[in-house]
Formats: structure tokens, sequence, C-alpha cells
């Protein structure tokens, strides 16, 4: 409800002063005293708020990837299907007048679920379909759901329209029009619970979404929307809400809790900020986790101002958990207070699809079936991404090869296009597979899990160095005489595949048995080592472009072209206009790993 059509209601309380008379004839003896008046217990409430978060557009237990049922060497399961089956448990426990459902963001991407109903069959056309996350979302009857970054990735025209299919709230309180620095979407939700013989509880759902999406989706946002720091908008919500009169505030929150941003100093906000915001800012009671898709049954923090514990959970991704928000309510001198709340997962894995939305969404499901497995070429040989991560692997050359025809495409005719093009591309999967034989979008999809789009920036030689050594550093240095477990050999820091980047274009050895930041050996270009001037075009996606990654120098580096149409799109275009995808045509050796210039492998 907007805040300036809300009524305050006030009440005066009056209380009543006892009147004690004395009898004219007092009494010979002392009368026996009165057995004192048996208190009444207290009135108490049991709710339960669940949550799931990062849905990334799965509804049911399915790998359009590998065109089967999904699984994992630990046996999860996925899907709204499967949620909707343990929301029903739940309500059927606690009974539903007692529950609320809330979501923390990144809901209509991931797929190529959505991906067809974004682009394909896009919900935005005139007659469009209606999206089938807000009609799954809708018949499981959530309550609210907070923005996530990728709710922006399609554009704010797509997002808009997704916002008028469903029947609950996007809520953003830190998602700020940029002129008017409003609310661009409601900050907020409110509900009523009933209390027979009691007042109502009110509980309060404030959404907060991560400012990151100024830099990941800066080409949709820019000029439009800002994203301020989650502890700073909620310092200034929370306090409204207890003056509406909340007796339960809960953050769903599009931020992980570990205190840690991928992006370095580009913003001045932090990425993963939830326990900072549980412990700085009073009045909240628990906070739904979001983006780090990572699994937290219960976790307390101590808000550093009052003292009291705010309990936290993070639901698995990709609908593999509900989390549940056990509260225990007393009513104390007429108000409602939180006596103590408790945080637990339920796993999809342990129950079935709802045939209810199964029944609903088959239709849209079999359509995007159809769609991935559509025969686009043929490969001479089969190719795949289980050695990516420490050889340079031909299927990975694939991805920079389509970005620099591209992008030399692109820049045809401008001043930049007698600039030499070069291209990076991350090792994302590591079982990624195109067969030999008859390729389809789906083993194209495949490759290329995430929606990004194409932008070229110019650096000079001296910049790629740098982005090469900091690229190398997700290397484990390894000493020349020591065994090499390729287990072990990558992921140093913690480092995501995402952000391990081969350069194509350049040849150049990673020599692991030194620090990292001295690692780039023998960088050369067109067979001469490589001159620190020299200016190039750097085909890169536009997650590293915007600093996703925090790689040196590409953010900053002047734009000089980019697209809307998805790095992927390229790549099945490309598959398409060849006919036979042939090692050939695309593959080079630019890079091996080293140790004292001696070849790792």
């Amino acid at each position: 409800m907007p805040l300036n059509r809300r009524k305050f209601l006030t009440k005066s309380a009056v209380t009543g002063a006892g009147v004690a008379v004395a009898g004219a004839v007092s009494a010979p003896v002392a009368q026996a005293a009165q057995p004192a008046k048996a208190s009444r217990p207290k009135k108490r409430y049991a709710l339960t708020v669940m949550g799931t978060t990062d849905l990334h557009g799965n509804v049911f237990n399915w790998d359009y990837f590998k065109d089967a049922e999904y699984a994992d060497a630990k046996g999860n399961a996925k899907g709204l299907s499967r949620v909707s089956t343990l929301v029903n448990q739940v309500r059927d426990e606690k009974g539903r007048r007692n529950t609320l459902l809330i979501d923390a963001g990144d809901t209509i991407q991931g797929t190529p679920l959505t991906y067809y109903y974004a682009k394909v069959d896009p919900i935005t056309a005139k007659g469009g379909p209606v999206h089938p996350m807000a009609a799954a979302m809708n018949a499981i009857g959530y309550d609210a759901v907070a923005l996530g970054n990728h709710e922006f990735n399609y554009g704010i025209e797509t997002l808009r329209k997704f916002e008028d299919q469903c029947h609950f709230p996007l809520l953003g309180a830190n998602a700020l029009d940029a002129k008017t620095l409003k609310p661009a979407f409601p900050p907020y939700f409110i509900k009523k619970f009933h209390v027979p013989g009691a007042p109502s509880v009110k509980v309060a759902v404030l959404g907060l979404t991560n400012p990151g999406i100024a830099i990941w989706d800066k080409a949709y946002v820019e000029g439009k929307m800002v994203f301020p720091g989650l502890e700073e908008q909620a310092a200034k919500w929370v306090p409204r809400l207890r003056s509406m009169g909340a007796d339960v505030v809960v953050v769903s929150a599009h931020s992980g809790s570990s205190g840690t941003s991928s992006y370095g100093d580009q913003l001045p906000y932090i990425e993963n900020s939830a326990a900072l915001v549980a412990q700085q800012v009073p009045g909240i009671d628990a906070i739904l986790v979001g983006h780090a898709h990572t699994e937290i049954a219960e976790l307390l923090v101590t808000n550093e101002k009052t003292g009291k514990t705010v309990v936290l959970s993070e639901p698995l991704c990709y609908a593999q958990r509900l989390s549940l928000f056990d509260f225990e309510l007393v009513l104390d001198k007429g108000c409602w207070k939180v006596e103590s709340v408790k945080a637990t997962v339920r796993d999809s894995k342990t129950v079935a699809d709802d045939p209810k939305i199964t029944k609903l969404l088959k239709d849209d499901h079999d359509i995007v079936v159809e769609y991935v497995n559509q025969i686009v070429g043929t490969a001479t040989e089969k190719l795949t991404t289980v050695d990516a991560r420490y050889k340079d692997a031909p299927i990975i050359d694939l991805i920079t090869k389509v970005q620099e025809d591209v992008v030399k495409a692109a820049l045809a005719g401008t001043e930049h296009a007698s600039l030499p093009v070069i291209s990076q591309a991350s090792p994302f999967s590591r079982t990624s597979e195109i067969p030999a034989g008859n390729v389809t979008i789906r083993d194209l999809s495949s490759l290329y899990v995430y929606d990004n789009t194409l932008v070229a920036k110019l650096m000079t030689g001296a910049q790629v160095k740098a982005y090469l050594e900091y690229s190398a550093e997700y290397f484990v240095q390894t000493a020349a005489d020591a065994a090499v477990d390729v287990d072990k050999l990558t992921n140093a820091g913690n480092r995501p595949d995402y952000n391990y980047d081969y350069v194509s274009g350049l040849s150049y050895e990673i020599d692991i048995a030194q620090a990292a930041g001295s690692r780039i050996k023998n960088l050369a270009y067109n067979g001469a080592a490589l001159d620190d001037a020299q200016k190039f075009v750097f085909a890169v996606n536009n997650y590293r472009a915007n600093g996703g990654g925090a790689f040196p120098h590409v953010a900053s580096a002047q734009e000089l072209w980019s697209e809307s149409t998805e790095i992927r799109t390229r790549i099945a275009e490309w598959v398409t206009a060849k006919g036979v995808l042939d090692p050939k045509d695309f593959a080079s050796v630019d890079w091996k790993l080293t140790r004292n210039g001696t070849p790792v492998f």
C-alpha cells in the first residue's frame, strides 16, 4: 500500500483508579486474606514464513541441456513443482492462514525455459504468453518476491511485463528511480494475520535487491535506476515499518551473507551484505538470504545496537530447498512480541511434483524441449570442456572465434576496423559436450549457460597483460618438482571457473611455479613480443565488460560497440551458417601451463 495513502489509527488508553471505602463499624477480628486471583495465561500465536530464492527459471526437475531428468551427485531435485508440494505440506501442518510464502529473487533468467519466453516467444509481444514463472508462482500462492539482479537481464520492459503478470508484488526498496530517487518498485509488503480473541499480527516483508545491477546490467539501467546499499535502505525502511505497526519484520534480501563483493571497488556498496544488515540495522527479526547459491539452514547474527538475535536462512538455489522461519509470538500488554524464531530447510528431493503445477505448465515445457532439440549443424568430432580449466580446449576456442567474427563484422567500415581483435571466454562448465554428428541448440546452450551479450572494448598491450596476470591467479602456485593434481590445480582463493579467462589472438604461457602477478611469460602477438602500446579491440562479454570478476582495466576501457543479442545465440547462428562444426575452422593453441618454462601437460 503506498505510504501516502496509509491511514494511521490511534487510540487513547484510559486507566481507572480503584477506590477503597472504609466501613463505619470495624470488624472485631481481621478477615482472612482472599486467595490471589489466578493470572490468565498469555495469548500466543505461531507463524511460519516460507522462503525460496534463486529459482532461475526452474519449474520442473529437468535438465534442458541434457534433455533428461535433473540429477547430481548428491541426489538433489529441483523445480517449483516440487516446492509446491513442500509448501502444501507446510500449509496443511500449520494452517494456511498461519503461513506466508516469499522469495529472494533471480526468478526469470537461468534456463532455456526463461530464455524462450523472453526472446523466442516473448511475453512482451502483443498477445504474448504468460511467463511460466509467473503462472507457477501465482498458482502456488506466493505473497511477495524480492527483485534479483538477473531480473534485469532482459531489460526493464520484460521485467515490467512479468511484474504485471504476477499476482504478488515485486519488492525492491533499494531500486530507485534515477531522477526522483523514489522507489521504482514497492519497497515492502504487509499482511495481517487474524488471531481469534486478540489483535491481528502484522507481518512486514522488506525487499532488498543487489547493488551490482548497476554494473552487470548497466546497458539497461544506467540513467533510469540506481541501487544504493542494502544497509542504508534497510535503516531507512525498517523503522517506518515498525511505526506502521509491524509486529514482525522479515527482510527478503537478494544478497549473500559473506560480506564480500565480486566487482572490486567500482561501487561503494557490498554485494553480499545480508549479515551486515542483520548486524547493523535494529528491528529486523529474520532475513531470507539469496544470491550466493549456497545453503544456510540457520545463521544467527547479533544486532550490535540492540543485542537481539536475527535469524538468517538461505535455501539452496533452483528450488532445491524451502526455508522455514517458525515464529512464536506472545501478546504482552496488548502488543505482539516475537518470543523466538527458528529456521530450518526442507528438501525438494523428498517429495514428488505437484500435479497441479505439472498440468499447468507441461505445454510450455514441451515447447521449449522441442526448441532446444532443433538440429543446427553437424560436428566432425566430439568437443568437451572436461579439461578446459587447465588446457587450451577447442570447445572454448569456438566461443572466442564466434565473438571475434561478430565484432569484426560490426566494426567494418569504422575507424577501428584495422585494429586486431582479440577475444575472451571462460570455461563455464566442466561437463559440457558437443557430440560428433548432429549438433542441437541444446548442445550449444550447454556450452554457454549464461545470457551474456557481447561488447567491444579498446585495450592496450600493457592492459591486456595485466588482465592475463589477474586471470592467471586462478591457478594454485605449484613448484616445478611437485606432483600435479588437476583437481587441486585451479580455483585458488576460491575463484570460480567463470572468473578465469582465455584470451585468443595472442600466444602466452602461464608459469604456475611463479607467484601470482608474475606468471605470464612469452606473451606475443603475430609471433613478436607484445608491444605495451599496441592497441587491440577486445571482444568481451557484458558481465566482464561491466566489471564482473574485478578484472583490471576492462570496465574503464573505451567501449566501441555493444549489442543485446546473447552470445549463445551468436554461437548458434555461426554454427547454422557453417553447417559443419570442424575444429580446423576455429581451434588453435594460444596458451599453455608451464613451470619454469617446462610444459605441465
